[in-house]
């Protein structure tokens, strides 16, 4: 008999969004979901067979109480009573046995074959541009790489074992059936109905409603989230929001206790209904087995009776599961689809058929006639050409939303240009070995990020086997060994989430060290002292001017001494290099570097 718990029963019914968005089943899509399950089909076989005998071991205790009646009990034979309660419980201790075996197995095949997806979603997405990280919703991505794959986990151990092993335990509890009486058993056989319509018919109430359930507690997620984040909490402070925020979180918490009493009284009169037809087919058969012995002399006894309503009672779970396995072959289908979206998402940027990899770096860059679009009608970089000659620095000018920091992420190939060609050391970037393009280039950028650890460890991501000679010398040249000097942990201080514990300054300071343990040949600076105190933009300043110095640089900067430093200024508008040259040259124009100079830089200085 199947259980008769008071869990939700969402996985029994399709939703509205699942049957119109119910994925196309080709060939094509099912070669491909059993190419992951290739690799173990030794160990499939194996559960196959597990699975055969613990069916056929699992009615083997409901044929002996049948035996056990007749030829123990009415045939009063005390041993062969003994014989066949022994035999009834060592094939139950045996069917568990085969069945922990059997689990046991189905967990490692499918902990190996998400393991196998996992890694090779994570390997794909590393290859991902940065194009695919900027338009795809970051808690989609991360949904795909733990939820999805999980699911797929589930269908493995639960959903295709279930569908093999309820298939198997029908057709073995039926062939016994029919082999003790074929009348009783085809009786048997009609009165499933009687349990499974109901049955399908109180799960749809329950589905609906705990459907409803759901979306209530997710609603209230939502209110949590949004109202309860630092963020979040500061925006309800600051407008005074604290009394309507309480409102909303109190209505949807009304409703959703409304459901969920609502799904659990349904529930319990799934329970009754469930309890009482489940309890129909037993009586009829007994009613029917009862007359067949007594008014038709049939030779049907009444172990063979108990035999067939211990039957009957395990294929009910079988067939019910079986009735609702189009539900879980449908999800199973959705899941492994949304999944292959992205395993067959191009990969943009990856290395040509034979990259070049050589011997040295000196830092030049030269862009020929490059033009860029994210989308293909609205370019962002039109025809763009500069030369950075090794060992000088150029800075790159121009208002807000010119193309500066898309043109710096064309050279280590965070894109690839549209158009034209990005030259390093007078090789295309694209025939460049990408590890080593990006290991010769060190970005500093406006958004620093740092890992939740100590700042040591923050550090040694760039150079993993650095001394400590190497880490005092490089925050040094960061300005920032002071600092860490300072703390009581030194080194071993943890900056906290994204560097929280740290100031904008220090953290950015903490970045330009860890780019200089790097040794990168070329160094781009991306906006580094954007949004920050004149204090901490004046130390991370200090620390840029040496540097740019000693190495090929590129600086987007509104700061005019970081403009001056530079050896060449390059003005940026629309995405067109509209001026170039040295400070001197270009502020007495009248062009687009005045206007910044008169508006922005000098202001900045002040």
């Amino acid at each position: 008999m199947p259980p008769m718990g008071g869990g939700r029963m969402g996985g029994n019914f399709l939703s509205e969004e699942e049957k119109k968005n119910r994925p196309k089943v080709t060939k094509e899509l099912l070669l491909r979901i059993f190419s992951y399950l290739k690799p173990y089909w030794k160990q499939m076989l194996l559960v196959l067979l597990a699975i055969l005998i613990s069916s056929i071991f699992g009615i083997l205790p409901s044929i002996l109480t049948g035996k056990i009646i007749d030829d123990g009990l009415i045939g009063r034979n005390l041993k062969m009573l003994i014989l066949l309660i022994l035999a009834s419980l060592l094939v139950t201790f045996l069917s568990n046995l085969i069945g922990v075996a059997e689990s046991y197995l189905n967990t490692w095949i499918a902990q190996h074959i998400t393991l196998d997806m996992r890694n090779s979603m994570y390997r794909h997405l590393q290859k991902m541009s940065q194009r695919f990280f900027t338009q795809n919703n970051q808690g989609d991505i991360i949904t795909r790489m733990t939820s999805d794959i999980e699911g797929v986990r589930q269908i493995v151990t639960n959903t295709l074992t279930s569908i093999i092993s309820n298939v198997i335990t029908l057709a073995v509890a039926v062939t016994a059936m029919y082999q003790k009486n074929w009348i009783l058993a085809t009786a048997a056989i009609l009165i499933v109905p009687l349990f499974v319509i109901p049955t399908r018919s109180a799960g749809k109430t329950r589905w609906s409603l705990a459907r409803e359930s759901q979306e209530a507690n997710d609603k209230i997620n939502g209110i949590l989230n949004e109202t309860l984040s630092v963020s979040g909490q500061l925006l309800v402070k600051l407008f005074g929001k604290e009394e309507r925020e309480y409102r909303r979180y109190a209505e949807a918490n009304e409703k959703m206790i409304r459901l969920n009493i609502r799904e659990s009284m349904a529930g319990r009169w799934f329970r009754v209904v469930l309890s009482t037809f489940t309890s129909i087919g037993p009586m009829l058969l007994y009613l029917l087995g009862g007359l067949l012995m007594m008014k038709f002399d049939s030779s049907v006894t009444v172990g063979d009776i108990t035999v067939l309503v211990a039957l009957l009672s395990r294929i009910y779970g079988p067939v019910n599961s079986l009735l609702n396995v189009q539900v879980e072959w449908i999800r199973s289908m959705a899941l492994f689809t949304r999944l292959f979206e992205y395993y067959d998402m191009p990969i943009e940027v990856e290395n040509c058929e034979n990259p070049v990899t050589p011997s040295r770096s000196n830092g030049s860059v030269a862009f020929r006639n490059v033009s860029f679009a994210y989308e293909p009608e609205r370019m962002i970089l039109k025809n763009v050409s500069f030369y950075l000659q090794a060992g000088k620095s150029i800075a790159i000018v121009g208002p807000s939303g010119s193309g500066k920091s898309t043109l710096v992420n064309l050279i280590p190939r965070l894109y690839d240009v549209t158009e034209g060609a990005v030259l390093y050391d007078g090789t295309d970037v694209r025939k460049l070995e990408l590890s080593f393009l990006r290991s010769k280039i060190g970005v500093v950028s406006q958004e620093t990020y740092l890992f939740n650890g100590t700042i040591r460890e923050n550090l040694l991501y760039a150079k993993e086997n650095a001394t400590e000679a190497e880490l005092i010398d490089a925050c040094k040249k960061a300005n920032i060994y002071d600092f860490i000097e300072a703390q009581e942990q030194g080194f071993e201080t943890m900056v906290g989430n994204r560097g929280l514990k740290l100031s904008g300054g220090e953290k950015q300071r903490l970045s330009i060290a860890r780019v200089l343990l790097k040794d990168p040949t070329l160094l781009i600076f991306d906006e580094a002292t954007s949004a920050l105190d004149s204090i901490s933009e004046k130390k991370i300043q200090d620390a840029i001017d040496p540097l740019i110095k000693t190495r090929s640089s590129i600086l987007i900067a509104h700061r005019l001494s970081t403009i001056l430093a530079a050896d060449e200024i390059m003005v940026l508008k629309d995405g067109e290099i509209v001026e170039q040259g040295t400070h001197q040259e270009l502020v007495g124009k009248g062009g687009v570097y005045t206007e910044l100079y008169n508006t922005q830089f000098m202001k900045a200085e002040s």
